[in-house]
C-alpha cells in the first residue's frame, strides 16, 4: 500500500514537472489587459447593435484574468443576464476562445461532454476574446437574447479591436 502511494506520488511529480516544462515553452497568448477607457469603447457598439434590434442586453468586459473591467445593463434586461454576460466574458478570456467553441464541442457529444466538468466553462454563444496585436487582452460577454443575438452584439464590440 505504501509502495503504491509512493509510485503515484512520483508519477504525479513527473507529470507536473513535464507539464510545467511544456507550458514554459508555449508563447504567452496574453497581452496587457484592456483598460477602462477601451472597455467602454468596446461595449458601445455592442449596446448600439442591441438597441438597433430592440434587444435588451447586458454587456461585460473583462481583463485577461477574467476580472470585470466594465459592465452595462440595458433597462428591461432579464434578471439572469448580468451574471451570464460576466460568465461568458470570463470563459472566453480564460479558455482563450469564443464560448461558441465550447458550445459546439458540447453539442458534438462524446469527449465534448467533458466541458460540463470544467469550472467556469460557459458553453453558450456570446463570449468572445478581445485580441490586440495577436494577443488576448480581455473578453466581451453579452446576454439577454437568444445566443445568436448575444453573439451578434458581442461581435460588434469585439470587431472594434480589429
Amino acid at each position: 500500500m505504501l509502495r503504491q502511494s509512493l509510485v503515484k506520488c512520483v508519477a504525479a511529480l513527473v507529470f507536473v514537472c513535464s507539464a510545467s516544462a511544456a507550458y514554459a515553452q508555449m508563447p504567452n497568448p496574453y497581452g496587457m489587459s484592456v483598460n477602462l477607457e477601451t472597455a467602454k469603447k468596446i461595449a458601445a457598439p455592442a449596446l448600439a447593435e442591441a438597441r438597433k434590434n430592440n434587444w435588451n442586453m447586458a454587456v461585460a468586459i473583462v481583463d485577461t484574468d477574467g476580472n470585470l473591467v466594465y459592465f452595462e445593463k440595458m433597462d428591461g434586461t432579464q434578471l439572469a443576464s448580468p451574471n451570464i454576460a460576466i460568465g461568458k466574458a470570463r470563459a472566453a478570456a480564460q479558455f482563450k476562445r469564443p464560448t461558441k467553441a465550447l458550445e459546439d464541442a458540447l453539442a458534438a457529444g462524446g469527449d465534448g461532454l467533458r466541458i460540463l466538468g470544467l469550472p467556469g466553462a460557459v458553453p453558450v454563444e456570446g463570449g468572445i476574446p478581445l485580441v490586440s496585436e495577436g494577443k488576448i487582452v480581455g473578453a466581451i460577454g453579452v446576454s439577454g437574447g437568444a445566443s445568436s443575438q448575444d453573439a451578434q452584439c458581442a461581435k460588434a464590440g469585439a470587431d472594434l479591436m480589429k
